[in-house]
């Protein structure tokens, strides 16, 4: 592809996502819907204007990894350690449940792979914690106790599913469902997320440091950044995908991530942390929009074969099954009955990070575009229902949840 058409291309990609993104948010849905609409809309879906070369792909999988990077700096431990047990139970009760009966399904129902069955399965597992936090900040309850009971899941939600989805990655690598392998990229995993926070923590250490007699300005994103592909690059090495890494450096550095057994990385400060989130978040916004674009222009609507019956009936059961299934984890714990769905309603939107679970399915080849379109699809009904069922719910029993809420202990 010759230099021009590239630079075309990336004109149309920015200012469709941008464009797309608005509208979306402006019609209460959220921004990575319309940033998806728009690739589908220029890719060969529709009008055929830009082709998924090797040069956007490239650009997309960084914007992925600065994405995962951004949930990683997000995460707040002390969400879950404050709720540690209601939280752990909701969040391993809606990260088993889906991924259990996705598979199931798949297998047994649908009759498809041992290895796509457990992509279905990873699929389904995702939280978006992000379209939960804006429609709870719009109905001012996000201090509420079922806000800190969902927060603190989805933190180990997400530590969950990237696990889930390094070892789904290294089966799709060799083709075949090993338990070998999967133990030894598990092993790799545990010591990498050991040495991760340590390596981050001194740099970051560093580098705060550094920029006190740095006469170049820009020290610190460029060190971040770098920082962050490195990480990407030692997650390859290791045979867990590159994203892994980002999100192990941001979780290393979110100002909520602590070590215990290391005081003095404990210096790195707060008001270092927030120069960081401040700093990378035009470079965030600038490439993660790539990343979703590329998963519209991946998806050809045209060979997905939509008169076969067997599309529709396992969308709509993909559907069903994720908005039931998320909410398994709220029924496991004690909490009145009006608690108990607000968070599972909650935990339901997977946007982005289930988007995350389709694309390396598809980039795999484990997917094929019917069954990639099915994901879209799925991913897409769970992300744009949840925030209309908050809404209804709260505008109708949030005076319960109130006095509910207001006698429960948040550590029980």
């Amino acid at each position: 592809m010759e230099g021009s058409s590239f630079f075309l291309s990336l004109v149309l990609i920015l200012l469709s996502a941008r464009l797309f993104g608005e509208v979306a948010v402006w019609l209460k849905t959220p921004s990575v819907m319309g940033e998806i609409l728009a690739g589908i809309i220029l890719g060969p879906s529709l009008l055929g204007w830009v082709e998924p070369t090797d040069t956007i792909r490239l650009l997309a999988e960084f914007g992925l990894i600065l994405l995962l990077f951004e949930v990683g700096l997000d995460a707040d431990i002390s969400e879950l350690m404050t709720n540690k047990k209601k939280a752990s139970i909701v969040a391993i009760g809606g990260f088993v449940a889906p991924f259990i009966s996705g598979f199931a399904i798949s297998y047994y129902l649908f009759d498809l792979s041992l290895l796509i069955s457990l992509f279905i399965g990873g699929t389904l597992t995702a939280t978006s914690i992000g379209v939960t936090l804006r429609v709870l900040r719009d109905l001012e309850r996000q201090h509420s106790h079922e806000a800190h009971v969902v927060l603190g899941a989805a933190v180990l939600d997400d530590i969950l599913g990237v696990v889930l989805l390094a070892v789904l990655f290294e089966f799709s690598v060799h083709g075949e469902v090993s338990l070998i392998n999967a133990s030894k990229v598990f092993i790799f995993i545990m010591i990498f997320f050991a040495l991760a926070p340590i390596v981050a923590k001194l740099m970051g250490y560093g580098v705060s440091h550094a920029e006190k007699f740095s006469h170049i300005p820009g020290l610190l994103p460029t060190m971040i950044v770098s920082l962050v592909l490195f990480f990407a690059w030692l997650s390859h090495t290791v045979g867990a995908p590159e994203l892994l890494g980002g999100f192990a450096a941001g979780l290393a550095l979110s100002r909520r991530f602590f070590l215990p057994f290391s005081a003095i990385l404990a210096q790195t400060d707060g008001d270092f942390v927030k120069d960081i989130e401040s700093k990378m978040k035009p470079i965030i916004q600038l490439f993660t929009p790539i990343f979703f674009v590329m998963v519209g222009l991946s998806l050809n609507l045209q060979e997905v074969n939509w008169s076969a019956e067997a599309v529709w009936k396992m969308t709509l059961i993909f559907i069903l099954l994720a908005l039931a299934s998320k909410m398994a984890g709220a029924w496991l714990i004690r909490e009145p009955t009006c608690s108990r769905i607000a968070i599972g309603i909650a935990m339901i939107p997977r946007a982005e990070v289930g988007l995350v679970f389709a694309e390396l399915g598809r980039i795999s080849g484990v997917f094929d575009n019917d069954l990639y379109a099915v994901m879209i699809l799925t991913i897409a009904a769970t992300t744009i229902l949840p925030p209309f069922m908050m809404k209804y719910f709260y505008g109708r029993y949030g005076h319960l949840l109130s006095s509910a809420g207001s006698g429960n202990n948040p550590g029980a």
